[in-house]
């Protein structure tokens, strides 16, 4: 309990806050991506988050959009990237939430 009288003195007085030290071999956390604005995707992107949010098998979105799978997976490779996230899902959920599908 004294730890947590003597941070909230240290915040009434205006101290700073110390972080906890870095652990060796802990990887420090990654610094946040800068999401592009809904109006910077290319019509093709958008496209693409609704063919990834309907479900549809990679293959058959390949199809949809006259590409191979190869580059399907290449196109959403570079989507995800811009968008800041790691899976398909991940970015059909990102545009859900900002009301783009």
């Amino acid at each position: 309990m004294q730890g947590t009288a003597t941070l909230n003195r240290e915040r009434a007085e205006g101290a700073t806050a110390t972080l906890a030290p870095h652990r060796p071999g802990a990887n420090p956390p990654a610094p946040p991506r800068p999401v592009p604005a809904a109006g910077l995707l290319a019509p093709e992107e958008h496209r693409l988050l609704l063919l990834l949010a309907e479900g549809l098998p990679l293959d058959a979105v390949a199809r949809r959009l006259c590409t191979s799978s190869r580059t399907l997976r290449r196109r959403i490779r570079v989507l995800c990237d811009r968008l800041g996230v790691r899976t398909p899902l991940q970015a059909a959920v990102w545009a859900a939430r900002r009301g783009l599908i």
